[in-house]
């Protein structure tokens, strides 16, 4: 396992994932400042799930004509211009602005970097090491969002935006210094010369069925991490720095469910069925956190087995996604994170209409829903007991 890359993937996901994620604790906050409703800050997270998927599927694409390093670099280093520039806005407007930008960088980042992180490692690994690069999502679950809070309480969120710059930054140097101008080992001929499939090449039936599941995944997982701590307080009556040990938990849950879900991602064959058995699941366990809640207690340990349940299955669905050929796969990883974009942005317009009209009670059922459609989208079909073990 490429272990440098690995790691420096991690830390650039981290990076990535808080510039949006860190909002979190602070939609209130941010809402009163601006003088918007809190429908609207939420709605920054649809910006940013837009300008995230359309910068993915582009980059996803170039990057299998003109090599990665460009675009892992690069997006991070522009994440620093960007979180400053949203630091310093003085309006709403201005603000979505400047959120938008930052999204297009960290799409340019994650689809290059899942790529060249599936093209390094073998097939027998590759559940691990998507998992561990997946770990800096939770992990800024686990350190980002809860030290996000626990900043914001005395340098507000602006300052917030201005720290997570800084740390786009140092994962820029860390990746600069773990890559290659010329790229993963199957593209260093010259780009002119180099034969890049169409497309539609890389939109196969299974493929299709993966990115569908994956779109209800990330509405479930969107709505927690979304509105999980505005939950927490509004449900709960809990300031600002109360809500940090919930979120502490619910992140342990997902980072330990991710590098469990890696190691059962390669040690199971069919890692489609592993999906389609999971996901019920963790729809089950968002019920339970948004529909019962007679203690803080209780949720906290919903919190925890929603998150976990749902960090399980993610490594397989990335690496059953990972498994077409080298020529296409940072197209493929450009569409996963562009669709995944489409269930971030559903779930930051439907969180935010559901708040609004029914309250966090529309939230569970919506969740549990959805796993079950996507439980039978990702299900391998009869024909073929052998097609978890590729979908190229």
């Amino acid at each position: 396992m490429p272990w440098a890359l690995v790691m420096a993937s991690c830390v650039g996901m981290f990076a990535v994932t808080a510039s949006g994620s860190s909002r979190a604790p602070f939609l209130i906050d941010m809402a009163n400042d601006l003088g918007v409703g809190l429908p609207m800050i939420a709605n920054l997270f649809g910006v940013t799930s837009v300008a995230w998927g359309v910068s993915s599927l582009l980059v996803g694409r170039a990057s299998d004509i003109w090599g990665r390093r460009i675009f892992m670099v690069g997006g991070l280093l522009l994440l620093l211009a960007t979180l400053s520039g949203a630091a310093l806005a003085d309006s709403f407007w201005a603000l979505a602005a400047w959120v938008g930008f930052a999204g297009f960088c960290s799409g340019a980042y994650t689809s290059s970097a899942m790529a060249e992180v599936s093209i390094q490692t073998v097939d027998r690994m590759r559940g691990r090491a998507l998992g561990w690069m997946m770990a800096g999502q939770s992990l800024t679950l686990l350190i980002g969002v809860p030290l996000a809070a626990w900043l914001g309480d005395s340098i507000g969120w602006r300052g917030v935006h201005f720290s997570i710059g800084g740390l786009g930054l140092a994962a820029a140097i860390f990746m600069f210094f773990v890559t290659t101008p010329t790229g993963p080992p199957a593209m260093v001929l010259p780009r002119s010369k180099a034969k890049t499939p169409p497309f539609k090449a890389a939109l196969t039936i299974p493929v299709i069925r993966l990115l569908s599941s994956l779109v209800m995944e990330r509405v479930c997982f969107g709505l927690c991490a979304f509105y999980y701590a505005a939950y927490l307080r509004v449900t709960h009556s809990l300031e600002l720095t109360a809500i940090a040990m919930p979120l502490v938990a619910f992140a342990l849950g997902n980072i330990s469910g991710t590098v469990a879900g890696g190691q059962l991602a390669d040690r199971i064959e069919n890692r489609r069925l592993t999906c389609a058995v999971l996901l019920p699941f963790s729809g089950v366990a968002g019920l339970a956190l948004f529909n019962w809640h007679p203690a803080l207690s209780i949720t906290v340990v919903f919190g925890f087995v929603f998150g976990f349940l749902n960090a399980l299955m993610r490594p397989s669905l990335m690496a059953a996604l990972a498994e077409v050929p080298s020529e296409v796969r940072g197209t493929v990883m450009g569409l996963n994170s562009s669709v995944a974009s489409i269930g971030w942005l559903v779930a930051a317009l439907v969180g935010g209409w559901l708040y609004a009209g029914v309250g966090f009670d529309g939230f569970g059922p919506l969740m549990l829903a959805l796993t079950i459609v996507g439980a039978i989208l990702v299900f391998p079909e009869r024909k073929s007991t052998s097609e978890g073990a590729s979908v190229g």
